[in-house]
């Protein structure tokens, strides 16, 4: 059974002790999460009011809809349909070739044109496209947690639909440079200590999740990934999260990574309040989709946090290959594009 009794529980905590009359700055307040969890953390009162806003409107991170992918057979499928395709990447990419259909925006451009440039719920379907897949499961999720709930992810973004576009994208982003450097040893994680301070001076939920949303859309995507060899150049230099399997996390990781598990982790302060907000967070999972979508949730709840590019696939690829039936692991192949035309 899911925990998510954990956000109540630390309100209503945080309601008696604001009773008492004690004193104190916001980040000095002490919640106790559920007694199974033996540290107390501190979570701010803004952070369990945004907490309790996402899980009110829908939960998605905890829901069966997360994460939101949608296959290129499908797209195509479906092009004469009513659905809207979004294409994020750069005008000169989109004027080469795009889906037929698709509209080119810009990570920055799309709260508003959601809001008044289209009517979004008038769509079966939106779609978002980018190179890879990965600023897309991203964008997707904040979306979704907006309360779009007609959004998905193109699975392997351009790669996925063309051939061309997996041979330029994905197929340079593999390797297995780093297969050999893995570490087998399961890393604890830390004591739950704090959350992020949001500290927006606002008194609401939705009022604190749209001044979040906001700086998320305003600041770009462009510090939201980073690669392999960044992060085997210094391990030590960032707090990894790896999102796997544990029979995948200990047949191999990158060294110092934790596993978190992807079903009980976002959302939940007192899990939440493991991971150190004061350091450069770097989560991982097998292709790096389901990654970008906890990227989004971590940084609008105020972490620091990255999705590593092209996930395992960008460092033990042929260890993916070898091990693909008994593990199941998913590495990208060309079998895995479409070869569907693109429009220019």
């Amino acid at each position: 059974m899911k925990r998510k009794i954990s956000i109540q529980a630390l309100l209503f905590l945080l309601l008696v002790f604001l009773a008492s009359g004690c004193s104190g700055s916001k980040g000095d307040k002490k919640v106790s999460s559920e007694a199974t969890v033996q540290a107390e953390p501190v979570v701010d009162n803004e952070t369990l009011l945004l907490l309790r806003d996402l899980e009110e409107n829908g939960d998605y991170v905890n829901s069966q809809y997360f994460p939101s992918l949608i296959k290129a057979s499908v797209v195509n499928d479906e092009l004469n349909g009513n659905n809207l395709i979004l294409d994020l990447r750069s005008p000169g990419s989109y004027s080469k070739g795009h889906i037929r259909g698709a509209v080119n925006k810009k990570f920055r451009e799309l709260p508003e044109y959601l809001e008044t440039g289209v009517k979004p719920f008038e769509y079966d379907k939106i779609i978002i496209v980018c190179d890879d897949g990965q600023l897309s499961s991203y964008t997707t999720c904040l979306l979704r947690l907006k309360g779009y709930g007609n959004v998905f992810a193109l699975r392997w973004g351009m790669a996925g639909w063309n051939t061309g576009y997996a041979k330029e994208g994905w197929l340079k982003g593999v390797s297995g440079k780093f297969g050999q450097d893995l570490e087998t040893t399961s890393n604890e994680a830390p004591s739950a200590k704090s959350m992020p301070l949001l500290n927006t001076g606002l008194l609401t939920g939705r009022e604190i999740a749209e001044s979040r949303f906001n700086s998320i859309f305003e600041e770009g995507p462009d510090s939201i990934l980073v690669s392999a060899d960044e992060v085997f150049r210094n391990p030590p230099g960032y707090f990894i999260i790896n999102l796997e399997r544990k029979d995948k996390y200990e047949n191999g990781h990158i060294p110092g990574a934790v596993r978190y598990k992807p079903e009980s982790t976002l959302g939940f302060p007192d899990i939440m309040a493991t991971i150190p907000f004061d350091r450069r967070v770097v989560v991982y999972c097998g292709t790096g989709h389901n990654s970008g979508f906890a990227t989004a949730f971590l940084r609008l709840l105020g972490y620091d946090a990255r999705t590593l590019r092209y996930g395992n696939n960008s460092f033990m690829y042929d260890k993916m290959i070898a091990e693909k039936s008994t593990l199941s692991w998913l590495p990208f192949t060309l079998s895995e594009s479409g070869n569907f035309p693109v429009v220019k």
